[in-house]
């Protein structure tokens, strides 16, 4: 699919060649993006990519992704600087929220693009705060850690479920193994209390995501996930909805460095907020 706009914008579906590019602008933003993500985010819906081109060289980006017939998330809503305030951006987002249909979207929105989100349709919902710092050295073996796989990846598939607006075993069969993730599950009594990811990416590396019952199972695999770093720097998303995440943070020695807000333009399904210590990315939610 193309689409024509003024100023000879041509907006088309991205491939992920054409996505390494859109990511490279993403961390000129600070964005911080992992060294593996594009093969993740495309394994859930490789149609929710599009770039826009003018006189064919990438100028314009944006990807909204659905995970089912009701949730969707939007995310690297990008315009090459040297071509901003063209009408570039409005034409890639218009293409590619035609995909939509009646589905409720997501997103996390940097602080100066919040305004323009609301007049989209776009309502608060919470902050979200990323913390970054050295990994914490010296810290015990944490017990009842295991592997994803050990844990069993149908059981972590569910407890994911239960914690994120929509089901996504396709992000997951990917983002818990890719190459350079560090997938952890926490497994008391037979039954997962909890699972992290700890990724590398551009300037640090990156926890999310990070659910657990309590902020113990949290903590226990906040520190197993970190254990190898040697006191590398370490990012984490943490909803502003959750203080035990921020005391987590807080305590591992982590500061407040860059702030988002998660909207939506609708309802989204029941999930258990209280688990979220960490969010995935702020890409694909």
């Amino acid at each position: 699919m193309t689409h024509s706009a003024p100023g000879r914008l041509v907006i088309s579906r991205a491939t992920p060649d054409d996505w390494r590019t859109v990511v490279g602008w993403a961390a000129d933003e600070g964005w911080n993006p992992g060294l593996g993500d594009t093969s993740s985010f495309f394994a859930q819906d490789p149609d929710g990519f599009f770039i826009g081109r003018v006189d064919g060289e990438p100028a314009s980006a944006i990807s909204v992704v659905n995970y089912d017939d009701q949730y969707a998330f939007l995310g690297f809503y990008l315009v090459r600087p040297d071509l901003r305030g063209q009408g570039h951006g409005l034409a890639t987002w218009n293409t590619a929220l035609a995909r939509v249909g009646g589905r409720t979207v997501g997103l996390d929105g940097v602080v100066a693009q919040q305004a323009t989100y609301r007049r989209s349709g776009f309502e608060f919902a919470h902050t979200t705060m990323r913390y970054l710092g050295p990994a914490p050295t010296g810290a015990p073996t944490p017990a009842h850690i295991l592997p994803v796989e050990a844990a069993g990846l149908r059981a972590i598939t569910a407890y994911d479920a239960a914690s994120h607006p929509a089901d996504r075993p396709r992000f997951l069969d990917s983002w818990l193994t890719a190459p350079g993730h560090r997938a952890l599950a926490r497994v008391v009594d037979g039954r997962v209390t909890g699972y992290g990811v700890l990724r590398p990416a551009r300037e640090s590396l990156r926890i999310g995501p990070l659910f657990a019952d309590t902020r113990a199972d949290a903590e226990a695999l906040f520190d197993a996930l970190t254990a190898e770093a040697d006191g590398a720097p370490v990012a984490i998303d943490v909803p502003g909805t959750q203080p035990e995440a921020v005391a987590l943070a807080e305590t591992r020695g982590l500061k407040p460095t860059f702030e988002t807000a998660r909207m939506y333009t609708g309802p989204v399904r029941p999930l258990a907020q209280e688990r979220v210590y960490g969010v995935a990315t702020l890409e694909l939610g």
